[in-house]
């Protein structure tokens, strides 16, 4: 059986990556670049960079492609668009680069560390309302809240 930290490791080769402070520079310096927030809708309402989209990791495969009720257009008429997939911590972000290249799209990157390391890097972020969030409230959304129930069972249960 893999695991997704495995499955993730087998996806990198493939799949560029680029570091928070290099997607600054080519928000600055690339129209048209657009910014695909992988996360749930209630992850993007509490905060996401600013300009980017949400398209929730479950749907996006269908997002990409025309004649879907989760068609996304936009996404769906870029595959030769310049496009930065993101996730809280860049895991999501490298499986969902990953579908995007076999589904064709040419210029696809995975933000390295997510938006934990955006907010790390003291790059901005936005609530559903436009409002910046601050540094300590993301901080503190992206802790790890696991249950007990979520770990894995002890040796011998």
């Amino acid at each position: 059986m893999t695991t997704l930290s495995e499955l993730v490791e087998e996806c990198l080769p493939d799949v560029q990556e680029i570091m928070p402070w290099h997607l600054v520079e080519r928000m600055a310096g690339v129209p048209g670049l657009l910014i695909v927030d992988v996360r749930e809708p209630y992850e993007f309402e509490a905060m996401h960079i600013e300009g980017s989209v949400c398209v929730p990791r479950g749907i996006l495969e269908a997002a990409c492609e025309w004649g879907y009720e989760d068609t996304l257009p936009e996404l769906a008429a870029g595959r030769d668009r310049e496009i930065v997939v993101v996730c809280r911590s860049g895991r999501r972000s490298v499986l969902a680069a990953y579908a995007m290249q076999r589904l064709g799209f040419l210029n696809v990157r995975s933000l390295r560390t997510g938006l934990r390391g955006w907010n790390d890097y003291d790059e901005p972020l936005v609530d559903a309302d436009g409002a910046v969030v601050g540094t300590n409230d993301a901080d503190s959304f992206f802790l790890s809240r696991l249950r007990p129930d979520q770990m894995p069972p002890k040796a011998g249960n």
